[in-house]
C-alpha cells in the first residue's frame, strides 16, 4: 500500500470544495465551446447534425462566487495556485503539503483516477505522507498496524478546517484552468464538476468493514527481492480489494479519519451538486 495514499483524497476534497464558480463559468463558456471547429476527413455520406453541448448535470449556485477575491493580473499559473491555496489554508500549509507546479493538471488527473482501479502518484498535488505503511502479525494473520492513522492526522486536520464556501469563492477565478486541463486530458466537451460529483458519490459509498482488516502480501516472482514490501499489501477480502483506488485509500487511513473525510465530502457535495430547478 502506497505511503502517500491520502494525497489523492486531499486534492479531491480541496478541489471539489472550490468549484463554486463552475455554473457561472460553464454558462459563459458554453457558446464558445460549441463553436470550436473540429477537423475531420471528408464524409462518405451525409453528415448528421452536430451533437449539442451536454447539459450540465450538477450546476452549483452562482451566488457562491459573489465574494470571490480578484487574482493579481499577470501572475503565472503556479503563483496563482500558491496564492489561492495560501488563502484557503495558510502559506505554511502550502509549503508543507502542496505541489503547486502544474496544479490544474495534477488535480484533474488525480480526481479522475480516484474512481478507477489505480491512481498513479506521479501527478498527485500533495507531498507524500511521511513514514510508511506498517502491519502487525504474520502470514494470514496480518492486519494494519494501529499506529498507521497517526501518519495521516496532519493532512486530515488541514482538510477538516477548510471552509467550503471560502474555497468556492477562491476557485471561481481558477476554474477555467481546471476545465481546460480536464478537456486536455482527453475529455473535450465534458464538464469537470460532473466527474467530481461522480467520484464523491463513489467515495461516500465506501463500506465500513469491521477492523482490523486482514491483509495479504502479494507474491513477487523471481530472484529479485522487493526493496519496498510495504507497498505490496492488499486486502484479503476480495470485495474490499476490488474497490476503486479512492475507496481503498479511505479504508487505509482508519475509521476515525475516514468518517472525518466522508463528512467533509458530504458538505462539499451539497455545495456543488445542486440540480437545476424544475421549470414552472
Amino acid at each position: 500500500m502506497n505511503k502517500a495514499s491520502l494525497t489523492a483524497i486531499a486534492v479531491l476534497l480541496l478541489t471539489a470544495a472550490g468549484l463554486g464558480g463552475l455554473y457561472w463559468y460553464q454558462q459563459q463558456g458554453r457558446q464558445t465551446t460549441a463553436q470550436v471547429p473540429v477537423a475531420a476527413a471528408p464524409p462518405a455520406e451525409p453528415v448528421a447534425p452536430a451533437a449539442s453541448v451536454p447539459a450540465i448535470r450538477h450546476p452549483v449556485d452562482p451566488a457562491l462566487a459573489a465574494s470571490a477575491p480578484s487574482v493579481p493580473a499577470g501572475a503565472d499559473a503556479n503563483a496563482t495556485w500558491r496564492a489561492a491555496l495560501g488563502e484557503l489554508t495558510s502559506p505554511s500549509a502550502v509549503l508543507r503539503f502542496w505541489q503547486t507546479d502544474d496544479f490544474a493538471r495534477r488535480a484533474v488527473v488525480t480526481i479522475d483516477n480516484l474512481a478507477r482501479p489505480h491512481a498513479a502518484p506521479a501527478l498527485w498535488p500533495l507531498n507524500p505522507t511521511p513514514g510508511r505503511f506498517s502491519v502487525t502479525g504474520d502470514g494470514d494473520a496480518r492486519t494494519a498496524a494501529p499506529t498507521n492513522p497517526a501518519r495521516y492526522a496532519p493532512v486530515v486536520g488541514m482538510l477538516a478546517q477548510i471552509d467550503a464556501k471560502r474555497a468556492a469563492a477562491l476557485y471561481v477565478h481558477l476554474y477555467p484552468q481546471l476545465q481546460k486541463a480536464y478537456e486536455d486530458a482527453g475529455y473535450p466537451g465534458r464538464y469537470f464538476n460532473d466527474r467530481v460529483v461522480e467520484v464523491i458519490d463513489q467515495l461516500l459509498r465506501t463500506p465500513e468493514p469491521a477492523e482490523p482488516m486482514a491483509l495479504t502480501l502479494t507474491d513477487v516472482k523471481g530472484e529479485l527481492k522487493s526493496s519496498q514490501p510495504w507497498v505490496r499489501y492488499e486486502f484479503t477480502d476480495p470485495e474490499l480489494q476490488q474497490l476503486s483506488a479512492g475507496q481503498k485509500m479511505l479504508l487505509r487511513v482508519g475509521k476515525a479519519h475516514r468518517q472525518t473525510l466522508k463528512a467533509k465530502l458530504t458538505e462539499v457535495r451539497a455545495l456543488i451538486a445542486r440540480r437545476p430547478s424544475s421549470p414552472p
